[in-house]
């Protein structure tokens, strides 16, 4: 599958980041932040080459990991060291992995049990790759960020209908505005692979939204823009202002975006309920790769970005 080449598409996705910062500093005070996101535990795997972010997106406020809230949406963005390329991994939510301290289980269910900290103590187990930052997104906030830029564009390649939020998307291309948006990004009924496709489709109208952001001339989207991605945001308590100029002049001189998914073995039951059963060795494989900064090298050996420019 091709790769999704999208310049510095991660800008506005990770918290806005390069825009919040090259826009105006005083919006750094907008961005909310979580103390003791980071684990400070014994054993964590030691730093590779570049720089790797866990984020996640979820309908709820993400820095609330409260009454039985899960991340849904899950994602490893790694940085190449050289500044190039920017590789966005999506780690289906229903994968059965060990959890510390609560056994094997669904992946989204550690942000429930111990939030953030929780959830990248086994994001490291699963993948001994480092992560160095956290950023959460309030899927809610696609409503207004989406609004503010006039909608986005994304292409279908089947027609499906969505029974819960009634609504049928037809082939061809779609301007979504927020509400639409935000319904498009939750769907995973009738989809072929359920929330594998649903992840996808995440994975592409964030690179629409991000695209359609840094190619906005008019300051005034771009002040609403802003100002509601800096409301859906929220990081851990070591990205500080020096973090994001240094994350825009990375992102501004990014010249690959590459989107793909954790190697999947099959689907499965546990417990009653569906899971997904990662493939071992490609995640070992995968993620081996992003600790040595070589996930080119990984897209050419297996092909394994997603398209971002048109989904099911």
């Amino acid at each position: 599958m091709a790769i999704g080449c999208g310049g510095i598409a991660l800008g506005v996705l990770l918290l806005a980041a390069g825009g919040l910062y090259l826009l105006q500093r005083a919006y750094d005070g907008g961005v909310r932040r979580i103390a003791g996101a980071l684990p400070t535990e014994q054993g964590r795997p030691a730093s590779g080459r570049g720089e790797n972010w866990l984020l996640i997106g979820s309908d709820r406020r993400a820095d609330l990991p409260s009454m039985g809230a899960r991340a849904d949406t899950i994602m490893v963005v790694h940085m190449s060291g050289r500044g190039d390329r920017v590789s966005v991994i999506g780690i289906p939510r229903d994968s059965w992995v060990p959890v510390p301290g609560h056994g094997t289980t669904k992946i989204n269910a550690a942000f429930s049990y111990g939030g953030p900290r929780l959830l990248i103590r086994t994001v490291e187990s699963l993948t001994s790759v480092r992560i160095d930052h956290y950023a959460a997104l309030d899927f809610n906030g696609f409503v207004t960020m989406t609004d503010a830029l006039g909608g986005v564009d994304v292409t279908v390649t089947r027609q499906t209908h969505d029974p819960k939020h009634d609504r049928t998307w037809k082939a061809g291309r779609q301007h979504l505005n927020g509400v639409a948006a935000l319904d498009f990004v939750r769907q995973r009924w009738n989809l072929p692979a359920g929330d594998l496709d649903r992840m996808k489709r995440q994975q592409a109208f964030l690179h629409a939204l991000s695209e359609k952001a840094l190619n906005t001339r008019n300051p005034i989207k771009i002040d609403r823009f802003v100002r509601a991605a800096s409301r859906s945001v929220t990081v851990d308590d070591s990205v500080s202002s020096g973090t994001l100029r240094g994350l825009a002049q990375r992102l501004l001189g990014t010249s690959l975006m590459e989107y793909l998914t954790a190697p999947v073995g099959k689907l499965g039951e546990r417990g009653g309920q569906s899971v997904v059963l990662l493939d071992d060795d490609g995640l070992r494989s995968l993620f081996t790769a992003v600790r040595d900064d070589r996930v080119g090298d990984y897209v050419t050996r297996n092909g394994a970005a997603n398209s971002v420019d048109a989904v099911r």
